[in-house]
């Protein structure tokens, strides 16, 4: 659903905004949305369904959105041109979670996440350079080049996890952490549809609401697996309802308002009840990973309608331009910087310089002893922390 600006803002629009040559130039500062109604599970009551926003909010997450949409379309292409190896998987789609629930939490809070981390990275705080970097092999990325695609992390984000599932177990820790020490913070962890049948990660919700921990549980529903629908893999697709006792809610993952919402409302829930479990609707635009092409199991129509119908971005560019908060002039310049920041980086990450050979056995320890020998080294190579 489109948003719904005040009536009072729409009455003011003509004589708050002005024409100047072929720019048009708007002074509003605040509007409202209405989001898609959310599903709730064992929940009296759930988010707001009207939501408030400024005009620092559209621009900032349509920035986000857009920087990570061209980003992950660069890493594509790096790909194909055998410059990024190994695992890629891209976050195109799916801009809208990363981006509004990074809106509601703050740095001191905590995010964990499976191999799809592109897009986390970035709104996390790592730069376009040091995520392309990393893709890349580089020293100048997040992780010097050794976590590739799959592990990137920076402070209080812990990935980027290639085993299926196990993000969820880990971030139920990531929380216990919080409680135990006596810290007014969160974590969220994510999974996909894919992922959500293991075993782990009902362990994972037993003991996390046994002690009341303060997870988000974030199924990022996109709709297939590795290459199976989540019709076909799953009894039940109602993700929010799986966690049976852990209260659950739906939200259109499409919607970045509304995602930004549903994860301020379950932040303040957590803290105080104990973990929730959130499904994010969503739609992933490219296949699986890059060796996958995403049409044996589904039409090439399929993926252009939502594209056409549900993409997060275009629909909040729509939201926020038809408010009055923002000017087609203003989209197109953002489009424009993210456009040359993405390549500028992309630049970068095709010439930094790779880490030196020695740098293989480097951050095993954390504290090696320094006459510590590492198993498969020269005895003349030691654990290093440089």
């Amino acid at each position: 659903m489109l948003a719904v600006t005040r009536l009072s803002l729409i009455q003011n629009s003509l004589h708050k905004c002005g024409i100047l040559g072929t720019v048009q130039v708007c002074h509003l500062s605040e509007a409202t949305h209405n989001v898609t109604p959310y599903k709730l599970h064992r929940l009296d009551q759930g988010p707001n369904t009207t939501v408030t926003y400024t005009r620092e909010d559209a621009l900032k997450y349509y920035k986000q959105m857009r920087m990570i949409r061209v980003m992950e379309t660069t890493a594509g292409n790096l790909y194909k041109s055998k410059i990024i190896r190994g695992f890629c998987h891209l976050y195109s789609g799916q801009e809208a979670i990363a981006v509004g629930m990074e809106a509601a939490i703050t740095p001191e809070d905590s995010v964990i996440t499976a191999y799809r981390a592109h897009g986390w990275t970035y709104v996390r705080g790592v730069s376009v350079h040091a995520v392309l970097a990393e893709l890349t092999g580089r020293k100048t990325g997040c992780a010097n080049g050794k976590g590739g695609s799959m592990h990137m992390y920076t402070k209080n984000f812990y990935g980027g996890n290639g085993i299926v599932g196990a993000q969820v177990p880990l971030g139920a820790g990531i929380a216990f952490a919080h409680k135990y020490r006596q810290e007014d913070n969160i974590c969220i962890s994510l999974y996909g549809d894919g992922a959500a049948n293991q075993g782990q990660l009902f362990e994972a919700f037993n003991i996390a609401k046994l002690w009341n921990l303060p997870c988000i549980f974030v199924c990022e529903n996109n709709g297939f697996g590795m290459g199976t629908s989540a019709a076909r893999a799953s009894a039940c697709t109602d993700y929010y309802t799986r966690g049976d006792y852990v209260p659950g809610l739906w939200v259109d993952g499409m919607d970045v308002l509304g995602v930004k919402e549903a994860t301020r409302f379950a932040k303040d829930y957590v803290l105080k009840n104990g973990p929730i479990l959130i499904e994010a609707f969503t739609y992933r635009y490219h296949g699986h990973s890059m060796s996958d092409p995403g049409t044996s199991y589904r039409t090439r129509e399929e993926v252009q309608e939502v594209r056409q119908t549900r993409d997060p971005i275009g629909k909040f560019k729509d939201v926020i331009v038809n408010s009055g908060l923002v000017t087609n002039a203003e989209i197109k310049k953002i489009e424009d910087d993210v456009k040359k920041e993405v390549g500028d980086a992309a630049e970068l990450a095709k010439t930094d310089p790779e880490l030196p050979l020695e740098e293989l056995y480097s951050h095993i320890y954390m504290n090696p002893p320094q006459d510590m020998k590492v198993r498969g080294c020269d005895d003349t190579v030691f654990a290093s922390t440089k």
